[in-house]
C-alpha cells in the first residue's frame, strides 16, 4: 500500500464515500459531475474556493474569466460567406497549425468532432449564448482561426455564463432525488490515496481539519499554473495543485515547458497576481496592436497579422517592447464601434485600472495565461494511475501541442469532462473494500512564493536560455523542506514541485517551438517530440513514457 497525502491520521478529520471525487469546480469538473450524477453516481466536488455566487469578487475558477468563447463547428452552418463553410477538418487544420508540430491529430479530431454535441448539452443545461435577431448563434474570430467559429455569451463574458449555467444545473441536481452531488467548499485536496496501485480516494484540508473521501475514481480538474509567475490572467487558485497531486501519485506529465503567454494582458505597473485579460476577440473585431509610436506590432511578422497564433503575436509584442524601450504596447480600439457594449467585461476591467475606453488605446503586455501541457491522459481522461483521471487545463490530451489555439480550451473541458464521467460510471463497482489510512509524508520543498514567482518571471517566462534555466533550477533546489500544514503551504509546495518540472522540461527542449522560446537555441527541430516526466525518489526525471496502457 502507498499513500500520497499530507496530514495526520484519518481519525483527526471527517470521512466520506463517493463513486467519483471531482477536484475542481470549473467547466471540466462540473460537466463531469453533472454527467456522472445523471447516470446515478454519487459525486463529491472538492472546491478550493467558497461556494460560487455571481456577485462574489474574485471567482475561484479560470472558467469564469474566459472571455472569448467556445470554438466549435456547428453542423451545416456557413462561417463567413456562401463559399466559406466550416468543417471539423478545417478546425483540425487550424489546431495543428497553431500547435507547432506537437498536436496529436489522432487524439484531437474526435475531441473537435464531439464539440457540438457537448455544446448542445451545455445549452440544455441553461447556457445562454449570444444570438442574432433570427435566433442564430453569433460567431466571432480569434487568432489562428481561418473562419468565424467562436460562439460567445454576454459579449465577452462567456466563461461567467457557462459557470453560472453549470452551477444552476448542479443546484437542481443537489435539490433532486438522492442529492447525487455534494460540494466540499473551501477545501484543498492534499493527496491522492492509492492502495495497491489503485486509487482509493483523496485526503483534504478544510477549516483546519483533515478529511478523507473514499472513492474508486478521482478526476483532477484543477485548472492551470498561472501563479508560477508574478503576473497572470489566472485567478488566485491556479497554483498547480493538480500537477503536483498527479506527480506524487505516480502519473506522468508532458509538455510543461509550453506555457502560453497571452499577448494582451492589461499592463499595470508593479502589480502582482491576477490581471485583466483583454480578449483576443477584440482583435478579431478589428482592434490593432501598435507600439508607443503607433506602428503595427505584427506587420511583416505573419500573414495573419494580429490574428496570428498566440505564440507569434506574444513574441512580436515582446520584440516591440524591447525595440522601443517602452514598458508596453497598445491595443488600438479606435476602429471598433460600440466597444463597451460588445466588450463589457474588458471595459469594466480597464476602467477599474483607471483607464478610460474612450482613450482608444489599451496598454498591454504578454501575461502567463494557459498551460498547454499537463498530466498525460488517453482519449478518455485516464492517466497511468488506475482510477486517476484528468480533464481540462490540468490534462495533456495532445490537443494543444506547443501552443493552444484560441478558445479550444472550453471545448476540450466540455468534451473531456463528459468522457471522464463515462469512465467513472464504468468503475462504480470498484469501491474501496477497506479504509486507507491517511499518513504524513516527509517534508516537501517549499520556496517563498514571491521568490519563486520572480525567478520564474525572470528566467522561465516567454523567453528562456540555458544560463537562466540553470539559475532557476538552483533557486528552486534551495527551497527549505517542511510538512505543509496550511492551505497556503500546500499551494506553495505544489508551486515549488511544478516549477522544478517546468524547468526540467524547458531544459530538455533545446530548440524553440511554439510557446517555448530558447534564445540560445532559436531554431526549430525538423521533427517535434514530446518529453514526459515523473517524480522518482523526490526528483523530477524524464520518463520516456509513450502512452496510457488500458
Amino acid at each position: 500500500m502507498s499513500t500520497s497525502t499530507y496530514g495526520p491520521g484519518a481519525d483527526a478529520g471527517d470521512a466520506d464515500r463517493a463513486d467519483l471525487v471531482v477536484v475542481g469546480a470549473g467547466i471540466a469538473g462540473l460537466t463531469a459531475a453533472l454527467c456522472a450524477a445523471q447516470s446515478g453516481l454519487s459525486v463529491v466536488v472538492v472546491n478550493k474556493g467558497p461556494s460560487w455566487r455571481p456577485d462574489r469578487g474574485e471567482q475561484p475558477t479560470s472558467t469564469f474569466y474566459a472571455q472569448g468563447g467556445v470554438a466549435v463547428v456547428m453542423p451545416d452552418v456557413r462561417s463567413t460567406g456562401p463559399d466559406d463553410v466550416d468543417s471539423i477538418d478545417l478546425h483540425l487544420a487550424d489546431t495543428l497549425a497553431a500547435g507547432g508540430g506537437l498536436t496529436d491529430p489522432v487524439a484531437s479530431r474526435p475531441i473537435l468532432a464531439d464539440g457540438w454535441s457537448s455544446v448542445s448539452a451545455l445549452i440544455a443545461w441553461g447556457a445562454d449564448f449570444d444570438r442574432d435577431a433570427d435566433g442564430e448563434l453569433l460567431r466571432t474570430r480569434e487568432g489562428g482561426h481561418s473562419v468565424r467559429r467562436i460562439i460567445h455569451a454576454g459579449g465577452d463574458a462567456t466563461g461567467a455564463a457557462i459557470q453560472r449555467a453549470l452551477h444552476n444545473a448542479v443546484a437542481q441536481r443537489e435539490a433532486g432525488p438522492g442529492r447525487c452531488i455534494r460540494f466540499l467548499d473551501d477545501a484543498i485536496v492534499t493527496g491522492i490515496r492509492v492502495d495497491d496501485g489503485r486509487v482509493a480516494g483523496v485526503s483534504y484540508l478544510r477549516n483546519a481539519r483533515w478529511g478523507v473521501v473514499d472513492a474508486p475514481t478521482v478526476l483532477l480538474a484543477t485548472g492551470g499554473a498561472g501563479h508560477l509567475y508574478a503576473a497572470t490572467t489566472n485567478p488566485s487558485g491556479a497554483t498547480c495543485d493538480g500537477i503536483a497531486l498527479a506527480l506524487r501519485a505516480g502519473a506522468h506529465v508532458a509538455d510543461l515547458e509550453f506555457i502560453q503567454f497571452h499577448p494582451t494582458m492589461l499592463y499595470t505597473p508593479g502589480a502582482r497576481g491576477r490581471r485583466t485579460l483583454i480578449s483576443e476577440a477584440v482583435r478579431g473585431e478589428g482592434g490593432r496592436l501598435v507600439d508607443v509610436h503607433g506602428r503595427s506590432v505584427t506587420d511583416g511578422v505573419h500573414p495573419m497579422g494580429d490574428l496570428a497564433p498566440r505564440d507569434v503575436v506574444a513574441n512580436a509584442v515582446e520584440t516591440a517592447i524591447e525595440l522601443t524601450g517602452h514598458p508596453c504596447v497598445y491595443l488600438d480600439i479606435s476602429g471598433l464601434p460600440d466597444f463597451e457594449r460588445r466588450f463589457p467585461t474588458v471595459s469594466a476591467g480597464i476602467r477599474a485600472a483607471g483607464i478610460d475606453p474612450a482613450d482608444n488605446r489599451i496598454p498591454v503586455v504578454p501575461g502567463a495565461h494557459y498551460l498547454c501541457g499537463g498530466v498525460v491522459t488517453d482519449d478518455e481522461a485516464r492517466t497511468a494511475v488506475d482510477g486517476l483521471l484528468a480533464a481540462g487545463e490540468v490534462a495533456r490530451t495532445g490537443l494543444h501541442g506547443a501552443n493552444r489555439l484560441a478558445s479550444n480550451s472550453l471545448l476540450e473541458g466540455l468534451v473531456m469532462g463528459r468522457r471522464a464521467a463515462a469512465v467513472a460510471v464504468g468503475r462504480r463497482h470498484l469501491r474501496p473494500t477497506r479504509p486507507v489510512p491517511v499518513t504524513t509524508p516527509g517534508p516537501a520543498p517549499i520556496l517563498d512564493r514571491d521568490l519563486l514567482q520572480d525567478t520564474m518571471s525572470r528566467r522561465v517566462a516567454l523567453r528562456r536560455s540555458a544560463d537562466g534555466l540553470v539559475a532557476a533550477a538552483a533557486t528552486i533546489a534551495s527551497a527549505p523542506r517542511r510538512i505543509p500544514a496550511t492551505v497556503r503551504e500546500v499551494e506553495d509546495a505544489a508551486l515549488t514541485l511544478t516549477a522544478s518540472a517546468v524547468v526540467a522540461a524547458a531544459t530538455a527542449r533545446t530548440e524553440s517551438r511554439g510557446a517555448h522560446v530558447r534564445t540560445d537555441c532559436p531554431l526549430t527541430a525538423e521533427v517535434g517530440e514530446s518529453h514526459t516526466f515523473r517524480l522518482v525518489d523526490g526528483e523530477i526525471r524524464e520518463s520516456g513514457f509513450a502512452g496510457i496502457a488500458v
